[in-house]
């Protein structure tokens, strides 16, 4: 299945989407380590390095899926949450995309703000231009460690669909399996350089990890995050006030800090997924992303919707070609 992927950043959501067994017909992203990313790991993407507000969708109309993590600094408890007064508001681009693609499934993300009571009437505002626009859905709550990922990380998730798909579409289930506290996460790589320590320090480490904040261009650097997720981090022996070039040497004391290696591992980032540009560059990417298993969670339940509906749609055509040959044959009888 097509899909079409807006403001792609790093590479998660796309990742995790193409692990569901969608094919990307282009991503756009205006910022240019993050194209390199992108292109660095999958160089038969079709990376589009341009600016979401010129975009033209038209080209790709009758796509499968139209998804995004559209900017979560206007909702972000971590900023000043202007919301739709904020210029980095991209929902109404992604509005006109879907008018201009006509998807059959639109998939976007964003932070757990855009739930708070503040944001309700916009929430309502862009589900009602969806729904002007034919499709039906609604906003739920995602909580990433429920599928793999080492963070609390909760994301609000838009789903919308066509009428005949959306009947067959349902949220995906959690899995059984606890998500991996962040030593489990780790511990390799916290002793990947000799660190003495490192399997203590793995053993203390016994919960997943606070929101990852990538912060913006405009706000924040390489650390990981505000003074509450700073102190949520000391507690699990992580001094949250900078991103490391490397993991802890021999003979370290003290609480480590985390490479952009290990903060892409508590995303849900395979290793072998590469972040091009500086370390600040590159952790901006990392802390932004979506994290790939819950986007390929969402993809999978995306995709056996669309299927179900085009074999509903199948069996109801066979169903009226029968019955109609049937009428043609009692006629002959007659």
């Amino acid at each position: 299945m097509d899909s079409l992927e807006i403001c792609a950043g790093a590479g998660g959501q796309a990742l995790g989407l193409a692990c569901a067994g969608f094919h990307h017909v282009a991503l756009v992203e205006n910022d240019k380590s993050a194209c390199e990313t992108l292109r660095y790991n999958r160089p038969e993407w079709n990376v589009l390095e341009e600016d979401l507000l010129q975009f033209d969708g038209r080209p790709y109309k009758g796509i499968d899926l139209l998804a995004g993590g559209v900017p979560c600094q206007p909702f972000s408890n971590a900023g000043q949450q202007m919301g739709k007064e904020d210029e980095r508001d991209l929902f109404p681009e992604a509005i006109r995309l879907a008018e201009e693609t006509q998807p059959k499934v639109i998939m976007l993300e964003n932070v757990r703000g855009l739930l708070d009571k503040k944001f309700e009437e916009y929430r309502n505002y862009i589900l009602s231009r969806f729904n002007e626009l034919g499709y039906v859905g609604e906003w739920h709550l995602v909580q990433a460690a429920g599928y793999g990922v080492a963070q609390l990380r909760p994301r609000s998730i838009l789903v919308v669909l066509k009428p005949e798909i959306e009947p067959y579409f349902s949220w995906p289930t959690p899995f059984e399996t606890k998500a991996p506290t962040v030593g489990e996460a780790l511990a390799d790589l916290m002793a990947e350089d000799g660190w003495e320590n490192a399997k203590n320090w793995a053993r203390e480490a016994k919960t997943i990890g606070p929101t990852i904040v990538g912060g913006s261009k405009k706000h924040g650097g390489a650390d990981l995050g505000p003074t509450r997720a700073k102190k949520q981090w000391a507690a699990l022996g992580v001094d949250g006030k900078g991103v490391a070039n490397e993991p802890p040497q021999p003979g370290f004391e003290g609480m480590p800090r985390l490479t952009n290696q290990m903060v892409a591992r508590l995303q849900g980032f395979p290793d072998s997924w590469h972040f091009r540009g500086k370390k600040t560059p590159a952790y901006r990417q990392i802390g932004n992303a979506f994290p790939p298993p819950v986007a390929e969670a969402l993809g999978i339940q995306i995709k056996k919707a669309i299927h179900a509906s085009e074999k509903a749609l199948k069996d109801n055509e066979k169903a009226l070609e029968n019955s109609e040959k049937k009428e043609v044959l009692i006629k002959l009888g007659d």
